[in-house]
């Protein structure tokens, strides 16, 4: 992931329209063209964190920075809007923060047919260089819309006639015996931490995919495959 440290690079990669992961500010910053980086930033769709200069330090990995560094994103992303239109099948993600995680995400959705990919702008990973690698191409393919809030964009996809189903371990349909209704969203927790609870409350189905022995659930990137595929072989049945 390429590293951009100082006021005038950050600034003029955001003034070239250039695909940014997030703009990290020192904290107590008074720089009036720092004020105008995250005004910009923000303006672009880019995140914004106001971190310790320490941060910032470990960031730059030694350069001097001014205050700013920012990171460069391996694609660019889009708005919400440029994936709904004709989509039969979304996949939104609830804060997956491993890259590789992701990045095999974005090659199973995109093998199973999903339209698009949809990830929050906060604790969640971003197109960084591991993410592309790890989609093996398929990053080219499956647009990534990023949003400001999950839960805001799952209601706006609900107006527009999506079905939501999450995706976690304590589901109480199995995955295999619901009727997936079209189009369709499939929400995957993070981590660690399943499906936040207000995601949970939007979704019309939650299920989960039963399994044996000690552990209690599977990768995401792995359940997300069992789940997308089953949902492409109940639409291929309708046909």
């Amino acid at each position: 992931m390429e590293v951009l440290a100082g006021i005038h690079p950050v600034l003029e990669a955001l003034r070239a329209g250039r695909a940014l992961d997030r703009v990290l500010l020192a904290r107590g910053a008074s720089n009036p063209r720092i004020r105008q980086i995250a005004d910009l930033a923000r303006q672009r769709g880019v995140p914004v964190h106001w971190a310790p200069r320490e941060a910032l330090d470990r960031a730059a990995g030694g350069v001097a920075h001014q205050g700013v560094v920012a990171s460069a994103a391996a694609h660019e992303y889009v708005a919400l809007e440029d994936i709904w239109e004709g989509a039969r099948l979304l996949v939104a993600l609830d804060g997956v923060e491993d890259p590789h995680n992701l990045g095999a995400l974005i090659r199973t959705a995109h093998a199973a047919g999903a339209g698009g990919l949809i990830v929050p702008e906060r604790r969640a990973v971003g197109l960084t260089e591991t993410v592309a690698k790890a989609a093996s191409g398929a990053l080219e393919h499956l647009k990534v819309a990023r949003v400001t809030n999950l839960n805001r964009a799952l209601d706006r996809l609900k107006e527009r006639g999506f079905w939501i189903y999450g995706l976690d371990e304590r589901g109480p349909e199995l995955y295999h015996k619901v009727s997936y209704h079209a189009p369709t969203v499939l929400v995957l927790g993070g981590e660690g931490r399943g499906l936040h609870e207000h995601t949970r409350k939007r979704c019309d189905f939650v299920v989960r995919i039963p399994v044996v022995g000690t552990i209690s659930s599977l990768n995401v990137s792995v359940a997300a495959g069992v789940v997308l595929f089953e949902w492409k072989r109940k639409q291929e049945e309708k046909t």
